[in-house]
């Protein structure tokens, strides 16, 4: 399974992150193991297929910046944000 990243799909990762995460972590608090793997599954595996992606690019030169990693970390971080605060004015009240 090829699974492209795009900005839209980072988006929807931070969303998932976002929403899930805080539920969990309110339930998971004192559990550690299971605090861990709850943040390997809900935030790191999702950021990695979705955000940075499973193929290899094409090298870059050395201090080229990949700016479209960059536009995709920012559209996964700035969904989560608004997750968060979406839940907390709105769902948490």
């Amino acid at each position: 399974m090829n699974i492209t990243p795009t900005p839209i799909t980072a988006a929807i990762a931070g969303l998932l992150a976002g929403l899930v995460m805080p539920v969990l972590w309110t339930r998971l608090g004192g559990e550690s193991l299971a605090l861990v793997a709850a943040f390997l599954l809900v935030v790191a595996l999702p950021a990695h297929a979705f955000v940075v992606g499973f193929s290899r690019g094409e090298p870059a030169a050395s201090r080229a910046l990949d700016t479209a990693l960059l536009k995709r970390v920012g559209a996964w971080l700035s969904a989560a944000v608004v997750a968060i605060v979406f839940a907390h004015f709105f769902v948490g009240q």
